[in-house]
């Protein structure tokens, strides 16, 4: 589907709707629609979305990206890789923080209000004109699509939002899918039924798909690989290095950088490689070299015309992608912002806190936290908190996540109990804080803690990252 295509039937179909929906209409419509035949697990609304837009999902190269952490944060590498090799990308991830335009981006800028709104229009009139009741998923799945379309991109990168196998992104048929660490995403679920969410998250895989793992689990990559093999994927070396980024990325970040480096190799060696003219300055592709050792003058061809390396790539990349260990040190005190919404997330946090303390000593730390009800409060989150404060001076806050906040979608509409996991914490020894509001905690936070060398880490769901650009009057990210 050519571009003016797309643009004439937004602006005709757009003209044969009741009326135009405005950015804002659009925004309270995905409100609304998340739970939408949310008994239906489902792919058929999709397909039916897909072929009244011509297969649009056969349009582009599509990566498939899923499991329980690290998934935005491999994309968001992912999508860094392929640019430098040449490529445009586009990427559909999830959550947001703010607004849906985080969720659809082109080349790592997100999607602007306008394009926003005339392609939510075109999809949101399909679906009323085709009678399906379509979920706010797979609306934004195919905006997505349709978006990706419109800007020519070379190959789009897509994160699973719910399992694989009826998620709307398995319309496409994915080159490559990646399945990063594969957790206990809340504290009820049990191994049996993670283990079946991870069958759920390998659904996406059909033949001739190239399939990466970077779980650690020996018993997780035997399930992926076999039902790799099963359904006529082709099977690839699981993950062991890490990414070597800056300190302390490498050890936060470096496997997602890692796998993120396998699928970028994958796709441009197996794909992009047979239409590319020019491949001398690429990262990733590897080239017919001569056998044995080089001449002399290849030598010094090779002096004179250094090639960057991927390991160059890594040292000068950073990652820029929000509520991801995102450090505001230019705040007076400094505040670390993280979305850790689970036990594994929340250790990676912590981690990178005392690695932080390390390289430039704290004075003065205090953690707010704010959670779903399911999502941390058990014997690990306790346990990780109380060894954490063994080694390291500071204190929790405690406080709600405002409901009104949580952005539908996100998953975390239920709020823990304060109070209860106060009690809790204080049964380990561990200094805690009940707080009425996330406004209360964090005023009450920045005078806790040095204005120069201190730091205030606000972490444990969305939502609370939600609430504290809320509470600096940001309407909007990026």
């Amino acid at each position: 589907m050519e571009t003016t295509q797309i643009k004439k039937g937004i602006s005709e179909q757009s003209s044969a709707a009741t009326r135009l929906r405005s950015y804002q209409e659009i925004v309270t419509y995905l409100n609304e629609h998340w739970n939408v035949a949310a008994h239906e697990q489902t792919l058929e609304r999709m397909t039916q979305l897909d072929h009244h837009f011509d297969r649009i999902s056969q349009k582009r190269d599509a990566i498939i990206v899923g499991g329980t952490n690290g998934k935005s944060l491999t994309i968001h590498f992912a999508t860094k890789l392929l640019q430098a090799e040449g490529l445009s990308v586009g990427a559909l991830s999830s959550p947001h923080i703010l607004s849906y335009n985080e969720r659809i981006a082109f080349n790592g800028t997100y999607i602007q209000n306008k394009s926003f709104t005339d392609i939510g229009n075109n999809v949101i009139d399909a679906v009323e004109r085709l009678k399906l009741s379509c979920n706010s998923s797979e609306i934004l799945t195919m905006m997505a699509l349709l978006f990706c379309e419109e800007q020519k991109t070379d190959v789009v990168i897509l994160e699973t939002h719910n399992g694989g196998t009826v998620d709307p992104v398995n319309v496409c048929h994915a080159k490559v899918v990646a399945i990063t660490r594969v957790t206990p995403s809340r504290t009820d679920l049990s191994q049996e039924a993670l283990e079946q969410s991870l069958v759920e998250m390998a659904g996406v895989i059909k033949k001739g798909t190239h399939v990466v793992a970077g779980d650690q689990m020996k018993t997780h990559l035997q399930m992926i690989e076999d039902i790799t093999v099963a359904q006529g994927g082709i099977w690839a070396m699981p993950i062991r290095k890490l990414a070597p980024l800056a300190y302390p990325f490498e050890q936060l970040f470096g496997r997602c950088g890692a796998m993120a480096e396998r699928i970028a190799s994958l796709y441009m060696n197996h794909f992009s490689a047979n239409g590319a003219t020019i491949v001398n300055d690429s990262l990733l592709i590897k080239q017919k070299g001569q056998r044995g050792r080089p001449t002399l003058e290849a030598k010094r061809i090779s002096k004179l015309n250094p090639k960057k390396t991927v390991e160059q790539f890594w040292k000068e990349t950073a990652s820029t992608l929000p509520a991801k260990f995102e450090l505001l040190d230019k705040e007076k005190p400094s505040i670390l912002l993280d979305s850790a919404d689970n036990i594994d997330a929340l250790e990676n946090v912590l981690l990178g806190v005392r690695l932080f303390h390390y390289q430039r000593p704290i004075k003065g730390l205090t953690f707010i936290l704010g959670a779903g009800k399911n999502a941390l409060h058990d014997e690990e989150f306790l346990k990780a908190l109380r060894y954490f404060f063994k080694k390291t001076s500071g204190q929790a806050f405690i406080c709600p996540i405002d409901n009104a906040s949580a952005t539908p979608g996100n998953g975390e509409l239920e709020c823990w109990n304060v109070e209860q996991v106060v009690s809790d914490l204080k049964a380990k020894k561990i200094k805690a804080t009940a707080f009425a509001s996330f406004a209360q905690a964090f005023d009450a936070a920045k005078t806790t803690v040095d204005e120069r060398h201190g730091l205030v880490v606000i972490t444990g769901s969305t939502a609370i990252v939600h609430e504290y650009w809320k509470h600096r009057g940001i309407k909007k990210l990026g």
